[in-house]
């Protein structure tokens, strides 16, 4: 059974922020995970076979946009 998970990130500054970020995050995504950018929101896919997985991916995820965040908050 493949369990799913979708994380969306909205933002009155989508295109200065969550496209960025976005697109800086996808080319990491695994085969499993679809990024998708429409209007001011990004969607971010997930599945996977096991709970335990599906968390990790989400949760380095997570890290790795925040990561991204905190740089463009520093140039914008």
């Amino acid at each position: 059974m493949k369990i799913k998970g979708k994380l969306i990130f909205k933002s009155d500054r989508a295109d200065e922020l969550v496209n960025i970020i976005a697109q800086t995050l996808a080319p990491d995504n695994v085969p499993d995970m679809e990024t998708r950018i429409t209007g001011n929101c990004a969607t971010v896919g997930f599945e996977g076979d096991k709970v335990g997985t599906l968390l990790s991916s989400v949760d380095d995820y997570l890290m790795n946009a925040k990561i991204a965040y905190d740089i463009l908050l520093q140039k914008y």
